[in-house]
């Protein structure tokens, strides 16, 4: 009987012990939380250094599944698409001089039963501009742009057959400008250049071969040099929804002026929780040189490309800044020792 009781004050005490312990620790880490909340944190005056690179961007992956059995109401027995999306950036200040860097990579795929596997967007472009600052928000620039596609694209005249239309640098597009770049926020750009050369590539033998996007059959590439202007706007639509949009206009001084070039992007992007988002991407392109596909895969006139995407999936938006190392303070070599005077 007393081991008995001796056990049980034993146990109750260490139990005593645990719980007077926890207390201590709960009270000193609220104690710790309330000193975190309260405390001001103030910059250093002497902490002068400057933030010359501000990076990036927006990753975006979209999808959409059904599966039907022994449905009345007809269908494909399944479908599955997915998109993927990513738009990065990277700015660079140091004074007056800027230097903007854009990447914008759009890939996705369908699937389904009776018609398998086909691709509905493919987007590749890089753009890079230099500027420096002149005055009133207006910057003498440099600009370089690159678009292509990934992956071989098809038109589809019927179920079992298809028609190649472009490929991996069937059509490329590379740009270079010099004009002035106007800036008077970080929200609104407008670049504008009358000197502009542009090498149009189709690095594909059958498309080549039968002058798709305007290169002369045979041939693989076309020179043109005109003017170029390209608008880009971001805008904070809501406490949840975005807006990012640009505008390209392209007139080739060298082969029928009054056709003008476009390319529009425009993407709405609206934030559910916090990694499920709703994204709207609307895509317009017009180029008189790129001819469009009849229903029976032989070519048209050209027309208004037009692609429209609405997906709900995960995004993930980020932004960084990196601040410029500080410079180490100049070393001061140690003073010579006093000679002493002669005697």
């Amino acid at each position: 009987m007393q081991k008995y009781t001796a056990s049980k004050l034993l146990i109750l005490s260490a139990f005593m012990l645990s719980v007077t312990s926890g207390l201590r620790a709960q009270n000193a880490a609220q104690s710790l939380q309330n000193a975190v909340n309260g405390a001001t944190i103030t910059k250093d005056p002497n902490d002068t250094t400057k933030m010359t690179w501000k990076t990036g961007g927006l990753l975006s992956l979209t999808f959409n599944q059904a599966a039907l059995s022994n449905w009345s109401a007809g269908g494909d027995k399944s479908a599955l698409s997915l998109n993927a999306l990513g738009n990065l950036y990277a700015f660079y200040t140091d004074g007056r001089r800027s230097w903007d860097n854009y990447l914008n990579l759009q890939y996705g795929i369908a699937n389904t039963t009776s018609l398998g596997t086909r691709k509905t967007t493919d987007i590749i472009d890089v753009t890079s501009k230099y500027g420096y600052d002149v005055g009133k928000k207006w910057y003498l620039t440099g600009l370089f742009d690159f678009r292509s596609q990934f992956a071989p694209g098809y038109n589809y005249p019927d179920a079992t057959s298809k028609v190649l239309t472009s490929d991996f640098l069937a059509p490329a597009y590379f740009l270079l400008a010099l004009g002035m770049d106007y800036k008077p926020n970080n929200s609104f750009s407008l670049f504008l250049s009358p000197i502009t050369a542009r090498e149009l590539v189709v690095n594909n033998d059958s498309l080549a071969a039968i002058g798709a996007f305007g290169v002369d059959s045979g041939k693989k590439s076309r020179f043109e040099f005109g003017e170029y202007a390209s608008l880009n706007y971001t805008s904070n639509l809501s406490k949840t929804a975005s807006y990012t949009g640009r505008l390209d206009l392209f007139s080739d001084y060298l082969h029928h002026p009054q056709n003008i070039a476009v390319y529009m992007t425009n993407v709405v992007n609206v934030k559910v929780t916090g990694l499920i988002t709703m994204m709207l991407n609307v895509t317009l392109i017009y180029d008189d040189n790129i001819k469009s596909v009849k229903a029976d895969g032989t070519a048209g006139g050209p027309a208004l490309q037009l692609q429209e995407i609405l997906g709900i999936g995960f995004s993930y938006k980020f932004a960084k800044k990196k601040r410029e190392a500080p410079k180490p303070p100049p070393t001061v070599p140690p003073a010579a020792p006093a000679t002493p005077p002669a005697q």
